[in-house]
C-alpha cells in the first residue's frame, strides 16, 4: 500500500467503504496578531483580575477592572478608537507601595465678572462657573466639585481656602506627567479667566515608583502577542522588557518564537530624548518622542501609536505605517514643536516621530531602538518596527505551511524511490515547497526577487541527525516608500531646437 493514512488500519477485514479527514493541505488561515495592553490601575482598584491576563471587549470591563479614570481604561478607550475590533488583552497592574503625584490650582482675588474657568487636566478641560463677587473660597470649591464629577479624569480634587489640591488616582511616577493647563485655547477661543481673579496651577510632581515588570513579564507565560503596549519608560522597566523579548532567550529566540513588539512613548525635550535614545539598542522596541507641550499624557500617546500600527499591520504586514493619524491626540503648540532638524536627529537616535497635518497628530516613523552592532557600529538592519512585523508574519507563514502539510510525514533523501501517496518528505520537496509559498508571498507584496531567492536558498539533511533538516531561508523584503527625492532643474524657457 503507497498511501499513508493516519487511522485506517491497514489490516481492516469488515466492508466497505471508510474515510479519514486529512486537513493537511487545505490551511490557509493567518496567525492572530493579538494586542495587550500593560496598564496601571487606581490605587482602589480590587478587581481580582490584577496582575493576571484578562481579555478585555469593552471600555465598561477596562473601567471595572481599573477603576474610572485609570490609566488601563483611557489606554483601553483610545485604543479603540483607532482599532475598533481587534483582539484586546490587558495586564492590570497596580504599584503597592509608592507615592502620587499631586498638583495644585491655587485662586487669589475676587470675581468682578462672571464667566468660566477652564482647566485642562491630561488633556480634557473641565469648566467651572464663577459668578460676580465669588471668593477665592467659593471658586476653588465651585472647580473642585466639577473635576470631581468628572469621573474619567486621572486624578481627584480637594479644595481648602482657595486651593484645589489634584491627587493621581494611582502611585506612582507616571502621575507627574499628567498636564495641567489653563486656558489651553486662549481668548481667540473663548477661554479667559474672569477679571479680578489670579490662578496659578503647578505642574503634577512628587510621583514616586513603578509596577514590577518582572511580576508582569511572569504573568504573560507564553501566550503570543504582536503588539504590546507599555507606558513606562524608565530604564529599569525598559531593561525588563528588553531581556523578555531578547533574541536568545526571550519571546524572539529559536525556542519560544513568540514574537511581538513593544510600543512606547517618552515626553522630553531634544536632548531629553536623544540622552534617552543612545542609552538603547532594542529592535524590539518603539519609544515614541513626546513633546513637552502636548496635553495628552505619555500612556494615552503609547496607545494610539500601538492601535494605529495593529490596525495597519493586521491589514499588512509589509505596508509602512507612516502618515497613519492618531485619534485623541493634540500636538502641542505650534512654536513648541519638533522642527525638521530635530526629528532627525530624534530618529539618527533610535526614538520614533510623529508631526500634526489634516487635524490630526500622525506617526512620522515608528523606528526602533537599535542602533549598533556588537561591535558598536552603526547598523540600520533594524531600524523600522515594520520590519520585524515582517518578519514575524512570513515567519509565522512558514511555520504554518511546514507543520500543516509535513507535521508527521517520514524524511527521505534525495532519489529514494517510494510510492506515490506515502507521507514521506525529502529536502528537494522542501525546498519546492518554500520556494512555492515565497512565490505567494511575493504575489501579496510581502517579498521580492524571487528568482535570486531560490538561487540562495539552501536546504540539506543534517549530516549528524538523519531526522533533521537544514534550510537557509534568504528573503529580500519588500521596502516602504520612505524618502522620495526630486531635483527641480527648471528653466525660464527651453532653447529652441535646430
Amino acid at each position: 500500500m503507497a498511501i499513508g493514512f493516519s487511522n485506517i488500519p491497514a489490516d481492516i477485514r469488515v466492508p466497505l467503504f471508510y474515510a479519514e479527514m486529512d486537513n493537511s493541505a487545505a490551511n490557509s488561515a493567518s496567525s492572530a496578531m493579538r494586542r495587550l495592553i500593560v496598564a496601571q490601575v487606581n490605587d482602589d482598584a480590587t478587581s481580582d483580575s490584577i496582575g493576571k491576563l484578562v481579555l478585555v471587549s469593552s471600555e465598561a470591563l477596562a473601567k471595572s477592572i481599573g477603576g474610572q479614570g485609570s490609566m488601563l481604561a483611557s489606554m483601553y478607550e483610545t485604543w479603540r478608537k483607532v482599532d475598533p475590533i481587534g483582539e484586546i488583552w490587558c495586564l492590570p497592574l497596580i504599584k503597592e507601595t509608592g507615592v502620587a503625584a499631586s498638583a495644585t490650582i491655587t485662586i487669589t482675588g475676587a470675581a468682578t465678572e462672571a464667566g468660566l474657568l477652564n482647566v485642562y487636566v491630561g488633556g480634557v478641560r473641565v469648566q467651572s462657573v464663577v459668578v460676580t463677587a465669588a471668593t477665592p473660597t467659593v471658586v476653588a470649591a465651585a472647580l473642585a466639585v466639577k473635576i470631581n464629577a468628572s469621573p474619567d479624569l486621572p486624578v481627584t480634587a480637594a479644595a481648602v481656602a482657595g486651593v484645589v489640591t489634584l491627587t493621581c488616582k494611582w502611585s506612582g511616577e507616571t502621575g507627574n506627567d499628567i498636564s495641567v493647563a489653563l486656558n489651553r485655547l486662549g481668548k481667540s477661543n473663548g477661554e479667559m479667566t474672569p477679571t479680578g481673579l489670579t490662578v496659578v496651577a503647578t505642574a503634577m510632581a512628587a510621583g514616586v515608583g513603578a509596577p514590577d515588570q518582572l511580576d508582569a513579564i511572569a504573568a504573560l507565560g507564553d501566550e503570543p502577542f504582536e503588539f504590546l503596549c507599555v507606558p513606562w519608560s524608565d530604564t529599569t522597566t525598559l531593561n525588563a522588557w528588553q531581556a523578555a523579548m531578547d533574541d536568545n532567550t526571550g519571546r524572539w529566540s529559536w525556542a519560544k518564537q513568540l514574537f511581538g513588539h513593544i510600543y512606547s512613548a517618552k515626553r522630553g525635550t531634544i536632548g531629553t530624548l536623544v540622552a534617552a535614545g543612545q542609552e538603547r539598542n532594542d529592535q524590539h522596541m518603539t519609544i515614541q518622542g513626546v513633546e513637552p507641550g502636548v496635553p495628552q499624557p505619555v500612556w494615552v500617546q503609547a496607545a494610539a501609536l500601538a492601535a494605529r500600527t495593529a490596525a495597519f499591520i493586521s491589514a499588512d504586514a509589509s505596508r509602512p505605517t507612516q502618515s497613519g493619524s492618531l485619534p485623541g491626540l493634540d500636538p502641542a503648540p505650534a512654536s513648541d514643536r519638533f522642527t525638521l532638524s530635530e526629528r532627525q536627529s530624534l530618529l539618527s537616535y533610535g526614538i520614533a516621530t510623529a508631526y500634526y497635518e489634516g487635524g490630526y497628530v500622525r506617526i512620522q516613523r515608528s523606528i526602533t531602538t537599535y542602533q549598533k552592532n556588537a561591535y558598536g557600529q552603526a547598523d540600520n538592519s533594524y531600524l523600522d518596527s515594520e520590519t520585524m512585523h515582517q518578519s514575524a508574519f512570513i515567519i509565522r507563514r512558514m511555520q504554518s505551511v511546514i507543520t500543516s502539510k509535513y507535521g508527521r510525514h517520514k524524511l527521505a533523501s534525495d532519489g529514494t524511490r517510494f510510492g506515490p501517496g506515502q507521507p514521506i518528505v525529502t529536502p528537494s520537496t522542501i525546498r519546492g515547497e518554500l520556494i512555492a509559498q515565497y512565490a505567494k508571498l511575493e504575489s501579496e507584496g510581502h517579498v521580492e526577487n524571487a528568482d535570486l531567492f531560490a538561487e540562495h536558498l539552501v536546504v540539506e539533511r543534517d549530516g549528524n541527525d538523519p531526522s533533521r533538516v537544514n534550510v537557509l531561508f534568504p528573503p529580500d523584503y519588500i521596502n516602504g516608500l520612505r524618502i522620495f527625492a526630486l531635483l527641480n532643474q527648471f528653466r525660464l524657457q527651453y532653447d529652441a531646437t535646430a
